[in-house]
């Protein structure tokens, strides 16, 4: 269970993990939050306010600096326990980098990567499905 605020401070963490990883710095004016309803393999929605948040900053950095970046975040990813899905530094000899990498026990993406054709570089994280806290009563202290 994790509120909505909750796992948005906890992803923000994460990519401000990445990036001070790589020496670079998210630009806050681009974090992007959208939460998703879950949907199970047959298209079934709980009506219990499940979420999937997708969480992602950018950050300016000179493209020619893009490989080394991904690969000290790629280092520090799988150091701490994440499997590394999909990795690259070029695209047809030139600077166009990306890290994919999953935790198996908290099922969450973490991804940095060249976004586009300019210095930006992206920083995401992905969560598994949450369930938000119950909004019932709370218990009485005794």
């Amino acid at each position: 269970m994790k509120s909505k605020a909750d796992a948005q401070t906890w992803a923000q963490q994460i990519t401000e993990h990445m990036a001070r990883t790589a020496g670079i710095e998210p630009d806050p004016a681009t974090i992007d939050a959208l939460f998703t309803p879950c949907t199970g393999k047959n298209g079934e929605t709980a009506d219990d306010d499940r979420y999937i948040l997708m969480y992602s900053v950018k950050s300016h950095v000179p493209r020619a600096r893009h490989p080394e970046a991904v690969r000290k975040i790629r280092d520090m990813l799988t150091g701490e326990g994440l499997t590394e899905e999909g990795y690259r530094e070029t695209v047809d000899g030139k600077p166009d980098a990306l890290v994919d990498a999953f935790h198996p026990s908290s099922r969450y993406t973490a991804t940095a990567s060249t976004a586009g054709t300019g210095d930006l570089m992206y920083l995401s994280v992905i969560t598994p499905c949450l369930l938000p806290p119950s909004d019932g009563p709370t218990p009485s202290k005794p």
